[in-house]
C-alpha cells in the first residue's frame, strides 16, 4: 500500500504535532506516524529533511536504566502502590521510553512487585454481530464503497473504516473498501459522538477508525479516561 504524500497541509500537521520537542523521540515519531496514518520511517525522514534532530531507533532500543531512572521508578512504584499495572507504569514513566517487559524486569529485580496492580482481564465486547460481519465481508467482496456499507449496517463511516482495518488484519478481506466521496481534511472531532466511559481503547479505535496508539494519544492529550486507559493520569505524570 502506497504511503500518503507529504503535502503542505500534512507537513504542517506534523510540525504542529511535534511542537518544540528536541530531539524528537522515537515515541513521538511513532505517535505522529499513527496520527498521520503513515510509517515511522517516513515521519523520521521528513523531520530530518526539515532540520529536526530525531532520536535514532537504535539508540532508543539500547536504552538501559540509569541510577537516577532506577530511583525515580522505585519512588513512582512505591508512591503509587497498587495503582498501576506494568503496562500503565511503562506508559507513564519517562514518556513511554521503556517497554512493559523492561519495566517488569526492573521492578522484579528491585523486589517491588507487590506494589504493582494486577492487569485486569478485559473482556472484549464485539461491536459487530456475526451476521453484521458476514454482511460486511459480503459487501466488501461485491465492491461496495465505505459509504454503502455504513448505510447498510447503520454505522458511521469511521466505524466502518475501523472494522475494515480489523478484518483486513484478520485476513477476512483483502483490502480496505474505497470511499466514494472524500471531504479532504475534516476538522470534526472523532470522539464527539462516542460514549467512551464504558469502552476499551480497542473498541474506541474500531469505532472511530484509529489505531490503539492513536486513541491513547488523543485520550492523554485531552485528559480523558475510558474503561481500560486513564488519559488524565498519564497527562498529569507525563
Amino acid at each position: 500500500m502506497a504511503l500518503p504524500k507529504w503535502t503542505d497541509e500534512r507537513t504542517q500537521q506534523l510540525v504542529d504535532f511535534v511542537g518544540n520537542e528536541s530531539p524528537v523521540s522515537q515515541a513521538m515519531v511513532a505517535d505522529a506516524a499513527d496520527e498521520l496514518e503513515t510509517s515511522v520511517r517516513s515521519v523520521s525522514s521528513k523531520l530530518r529533511k526539515m532540520g529536526y534532530d530525531v532520536e535514532l531507533a537504535s539508540a532508543n532500543a539500547s536504552k538501559s536504566f540509569s541510577d537516577e531512572q532506577e530511583a525515580t521508578l522505585s519512588n513512582f512504584v512505591t508512591d503509587n502502590s497498587g495503582v498501576y499495572t506494568y503496562a500503565e507504569i511503562a506508559e507513564n514513566f519517562e514518556g513511554g521510553s521503556f517497554s512493559a517487559k523492561s519495566i517488569q524486569g526492573k521492578i522484579l529485580s528491585m523486589q517491588l512487585t507487590e506494589h504493582v496492580k494486577p492487569a485486569p482481564k478485559v473482556e472484549t465486547v464485539k461491536t459487530y454481530s456475526e451476521d453484521e460481519e458476514s454482511q460486511f465481508i459480503s459487501m466488501v467482496n461485491d465492491g461496495a464503497f465505505i459509504e454503502d456499507i455504513a448505510e447498510g449496517l447503520g454505522r458511521s463511516v469511521n466505524s466502518i473504516r475501523g472494522k475494515a482495518l480489523s478484518l483486513l488484519r484478520a485476513g477476512e478481506i483483502n483490502a480496505i473498501p474505497k470511499q466514494e466521496h472524500t471531504k479532504g481534511s475534516s476538522k470534526a472531532d472523532p470522539l464527539a459522538d462516542v460514549e467512551i466511559d464504558g469502552m476499551t481503547v480497542e473498541e474506541i479505535a474500531d469505532e472511530i477508525g484509529k489505531t490503539v496508539r492513536g486513541v491513547k494519544t488523543m485520550l492523554t492529550r485531552r485528559g480523558l479516561q475510558c474503561a481500560d486507559y486513564n488519559g488524565a493520569a498519564r497527562k498529569e505524570i507525563g
